[in-house]
């Protein structure tokens, strides 16, 4: 028996939540995704917060009358020639024609704008408007104005708030509580007029939605529609004083016409809110495709000092979103044509990638990329290489990559070599490699391959590899299909195809974690709470204690203050042994000389007790006793803990750990909550993993019993909330298979004020 263990893990295998010390199950509330296009408004109760006080749930807003307004006012509405309002005026003018909107320009100074008559104030208004655009450097009297007349939304271009400093946030501050009291949604402030953009309604099928923090950065996706795809919305959400990038995108999610999502994200208002939106959006089953800025310190301060919000902790971002199924690229490029794949290709019939070229070497250097990248290129069968045997030449290569020689692509038999690729059903992907312009060739290939897509379901996608860009072949015909996607990189496909796989798969498999959440305290908290000491380190006796609270198994140990009673306590324990100085300064005790190991007798013990009591004095160290500790050989040493970000709250980390953890860095961050699958995902994402499974003669690990203690780890995160700073359990010995795992040392730091179980600072 190596320690006891208060509270079970229950065994039904996606919602995997930790049931400690006799809490009862509570029901799922959230079971049932929402329907596609709802939008309706919902309150939260009490029900819809976890125990650590943090909403489980977030309506969507209806934004249907900020995008089709029925009638629009513009305060500070100019057509002065030389103004800059002047300009946006005539800009909104023409969009809310387009949208069939009544505009209504406001200015005390002017009778008329641009021929519509001009109204002195917000009170003069012939109606109650949906949406009021503030040009005015002061947008709070405004608020409160259009408060008083019922306005639904406003968008405020001013800048100068948040990004500016701490004067700036103050005055952003100031304007959140005028649009909290106001009742209206605002947008904004420091955005600018993407929304009101021209969008082309000659294009058809599923749209892209984009959502940016900086309204340069979505042009790249916006002028998608110059090359056929479909966009229906663009949200610049700049400082998100109020409306965030969360009811984007949720709204977003909501819309039939919507078939992916693309964002620009510097900085995050609220983690939790965007962890709703980003569940919303998997339930629907709508991709989400991000840049998400700040991977570095100088991208993380650029983005700050631009839109005044944070940007998180990368590592946590990015684990994050990976566990919502956001999936992040890093250039703008793959941007828009990840996000166009994914709003346009149908669902996935297989994983297999198919790579066609005329080339044996452009076929060889794909297939290189595309495999190192985790997809797979399925042998075709050798009925279908025959079948294909029948147009390519008996020497060239057909298992797949498929190699055809460049002859048959000019004549009848490019089209049947295509048609009996998508028919294989290990395929689920056809890409075609054009590395050059030669049009005898790739001009036939081209139309061959467009004509195909428009009788298959599955994704046909080409890599035009011409840095012109103006043949015929690439602007006309790739281009003018919408059943072919185009790129012009390797690496741009391969991304986007990954992404097109990965998120199918994430989302056939898809289960909320907010369903299964804990909302009731259990008892385990309680227990907890009582040894928390504000502001302190806690000893490694009491961190332990605080472990063994929630069912985390330590080594049998006795706290003793005298070389009398360790001898005593060895007795019990039984040999050999460890010996340590526990006290609520010692974090690093190894450094200092505070560890023995491996002791097998009394006299040992004796003379260790002498020696690590003279070291404390020596260093100052004060004790609260030594501890006689059951002494652990076996297993695979890891590291479990809890850190706080500044976005996302109490997140948990698992990785190799020991003397080495420093400096393997080998861990993993999961963003509470969330379930046994993903703590078994966060395992899988470690380069050491291989050691759970047994290297080198080594029995397999328990890995059930790590995925336990990392789950009631998160139990205890999510529980303590801000009371708990930091917690390390380092190392946690993870035992042979069916034998467990074993807490060896562990480091807890309180909060300098404590709020009771739940508590969030």
């Amino acid at each position: 028996m190596l320690g006891s263990t208060h509270g079970t893990l229950t065994t039904h295998s996606r919602p995997a939540r930790v049931v400690a010390c006799g809490e009862q199950p509570p029901p799922t509330v959230h079971g049932v995704p929402e329907a596609r296009g709802g939008g309706g408004q919902r309150s939260g109760g009490s029900a819809d917060r976890d125990v650590s006080g943090r909403p489980l749930y977030a309506p969507v807003p209806d934004l249907d009358r900020f995008f089709r307004p029925g009638s629009v006012a513009v305060i500070g509405a100019s057509d002065s020639e030389g103004r800059p309002n002047t300009g946006i005026t005539r800009q909104l003018i023409g969009w809310a024609e387009r949208v069939g909107a009544r505009l209504h320009p406001v200015n005390p100074g002017r009778e008329q704008v641009f021929g519509l008559p001009c109204h002195t104030s917000v009170a003069d208004l012939p109606e109650p408007v949906d949406l009021a655009v503030l040009l005015v450097a002061d947008p709070v009297p405004v608020i409160e104005q259009l408060g008083h007349a019922k306005a639904k939304f406003a968008v405020a271009f001013a800048s100068g708030f948040a990004e500016t400093g701490a004067d700036g946030a103050a005055a952003q501050a100031r304007l959140a509580e005028a649009v909290e009291r106001s009742g209206l949604r605002l947008l904004g402030p420091n955005t600018n007029l993407n929304a009101f953009e021209t969008f082309r309604e000659d294009l058809d099928g599923p749209a892209i939605a984009l959502i940016t923090q900086s309204g340069h950065q979505g042009r790249p996706v916006f002028t998608l529609q110059e090359l056929g795809i479909r966009l229906s919305h663009w949200a610049p959400t700049g400082n998100e004083a109020d409306l965030e990038t969360a009811d984007f995108l949720s709204y977003f999610a909501s819309r039939p016409e919507v078939g992916a999502i693309a964002a620009y994200v510097e900085g995050l208002k609220d983690g939790r809110s965007f962890l709703l939106a980003a569940d919303h959006a998997a339930r629907n089953k709508v991709p989400v495709v991000a840049v998400k800025v700040g991977r570095t310190e100088t991208g993380a301060r650029m983005a700050a000092s631009h839109t005044g919000k944070l940007t998180g902790a990368d590592g946590v971002v990015d684990a994050a979103m990976r566990q919502f199924g956001v999936i992040r690229v890093d250039g703008l490029d793959e941007l828009q044509d990840t996000a166009a794949l994914l709003a346009r290709a149908r669902k996935p019939v297989a994983e297999g990638i198919a790579v066609y070229s005329i080339s044996g070497g452009t076929g060889a250097h794909f297939s290189d990329l595309a495999t190192a990248a985790g997809l797979r290129l399925p042998t075709l069968d050798a009925a279908k290489q025959a079948e294909l045997h029948q147009w390519i030449p008996e020497y060239l290569n057909v298992a797949n990559p498929i190699d055809n020689g460049g002859h048959p692509v000019g004549d009848w038999r490019g089209r049947k070599i295509i048609d009996a690729i998508l028919a294989d059903p290990s395929v689920g992907v056809l890409i075609c490699p054009i590395t050059g312009p030669f049009p005898p060739m790739s001009d036939k290939l081209a139309q061959d391959l467009v004509d195909a897509a428009e009788r298959t379901d599955k994704p046909v996608c080409v890599v035009w590899g011409s840095p012109l860009g103006t043949e015929t072949a690439y602007r006309h015909t790739l281009l003018g299909s919408s059943r072919v996607a185009t790129f012009r990189t390797f690496a741009n496909c391969i991304t986007a195809v990954r992404a097109y796989l990965d998120h199918h798969r994430f989302t056939a498999a898809y289960r909320s974690p907010f369903d299964d959440a804990p909302r009731v305290l259990s008892p385990s908290a309680r227990k907890a709470q009582a040894l928390m000491r504000p502001g302190q380190q806690l000893s490694e006796h009491a961190a332990k204690q605080l472990l063994r609270a929630y069912g985390i198994r330590v080594p049998r140990e006795q706290l003793v203050t005298s070389a009398a009673a360790a001898v005593r306590a060895a007795s019990q324990v039984g040999y050999p042994v460890v010996m340590k100085a526990s006290g609520p300064q010692l974090a690093h005790k190894t450094e200092l000389g505070l560890v023995k190991v491996g002791l097998t007798s009394a006299s040992q013990v004796r003379d260790a007790y002498r020696e690590l009591t003279d070291i404390a004095r020596y260093e100052d160290v004060p004790l609260d006793g030594v501890l006689v500790c059951q002494m652990i050989e076996r297993g695979v040493e890891m590291v479990v803990g809890v850190t706080h970000d500044s976005l996302f709250g109490p997140t948990v980390t698992v990785g190799l750990g020991g003397v080495l953890v420093e400096v393997l860095r080998d861990v993993a961050v999961g963003v509470p909550p969330f379930g046994e699958d993903q703590a078994r995902a966060m395992l899988g994402e470690l380069r050491g993993h291989a050691l759970l499974h047994g290297v080198r003669g080594a029995p397999p690990a328990d890995v059930d019993a790590l995925v336990e203690v990392v789950l009631r780890v998160q139990r205890m995160a999510l529980e303590l909330g801000d009371d708990l700073a930091e917690l390390d359990i380092n190392p946690l010995v993870v035992l042979p298979r069916g034998e467990g795992a074993v807490a060896l040392d562990a480091l807890a730091v309180c909060h300098g004020s404590c709020h009771g179980p739940g508590g969030a600072g």
